[in-house]
């Protein structure tokens, strides 16, 4: 791979100055060749028109850089190093150069279908920042670093949804309950699939998750029903411990003594008041377990 050399270029200001004096002494020397004899006046001409072409080659020279930007300097085909110093510069006019944007930037992805890792169908779209970290690499090893950082990304985000399921799975990773960890791999096969190309990948993260439309209900009602079950769980629960804490309190402050049968009864009639989904009416009974 090729690696950046950072070269530091001449002061443009220092170079007007001797721009500026190579063309006053070309034209003060054609002044005195007009003047001087034809032996002197002809040695004198030609070096008044050195000079000035001298002067005219040097204004090929100059450019300036703005904060945050490089140029990389080719000469004859050949990569002779990086300026990365802002301002107003000179190097050799045999020299030509390609500005490269240091900035930071943004990469919204298309909205992709892809399967997840247990084969549902879903949808998912991602953003990218990142930079131009080497400026040898981007120019010189891929043919044209922002669309290959474009396929890159969607090959990055197609695989990472194939090594996770899109809900939470027991003590795995998902889509929608790992952002933070899925966002780091996936930043991770990022700078992995970009580093050929001198691109530092700042921060990736997912910006569109969702079932696909042909699945989307089906899954939208197994979520529900999960949800319910995680309720009805949580709610027995509650009620057991309920009916211990008042089996436990009536015994111990003999309340009341109850055998075997009655305290069945008795635990069936508080589950359904504490279970119900509706309210639930008060019966009350004239007789006993035995009549």
């Amino acid at each position: 791979m090729t690696k950046e050399i950072l070269i530091t270029p001449q002061d443009g200001w220092m170079m007007t100055g001797v721009t500026a004096l190579l063309t006053l002494c070309g034209m003060g020397g054609c002044h005195q060749a007009l003047s001087a004899g034809s032996g002197t006046g002809w040695t004198i001409g030609i070096l008044s028109v050195i000079f000035l072409l001298l002067a005219l080659f040097s204004c090929g020279g100059y450019f300036t850089l703005q904060p945050n930007e490089a140029g990389v300097l080719l000469m004859f085909g050949h990569y002779k190093g990086t300026i990365r110093q802002e301002g107003f510069c000179w190097i050799n006019p045999l020299n030509s150069v390609r500005k490269v944007s240091l900035r930071a930037r943004n990469l919204n992805g298309e909205k992709l279908k892809v399967n997840d890792k247990t084969g549902n169908p879903i949808e998912i779209a991602n953003v990218i920042i990142w930079r131009v970290r080497d400026t040898a690499r981007a120019i010189f090893d891929v043919d044209n670093y922002a669309q290959y950082i474009t396929t890159q990304s969607e090959t990055a985000l197609r695989h990472l949804a194939s090594l996770y399921a899109y809900d939470h799975a027991e003590n795995e990773l998902s889509l929608r309950g790992s952002i933070n960890e899925v966002s780091e791999a996936l930043r991770k096969e990022l700078q992995d699939h970009l580093e050929m190309a001198g691109i530092e990948v700042l921060e990736a993260r997912l910006t569109h998750l969702a079932y696909a439309p042909e699945i989307a209900m089906a899954m939208l009602r197994r979520q529900q029903a999960d949800a319910v079950i995680a309720a009805r769980e949580k709610i027995v629960h509650g009620a057991v411990s309920m009916v211990e804490m008042a089996l436990k309190e009536l015994a111990e402050k003999q309340v009341i003594s109850l055998d075997e049968e009655r305290k069945a009864a008795m635990v069936s009639n508080l589950l359904v008041v504490l279970c119900a989904e509706a309210e639930v009416q008060p019966v009350i009974n004239t007789g006993t377990l035995y009549t």
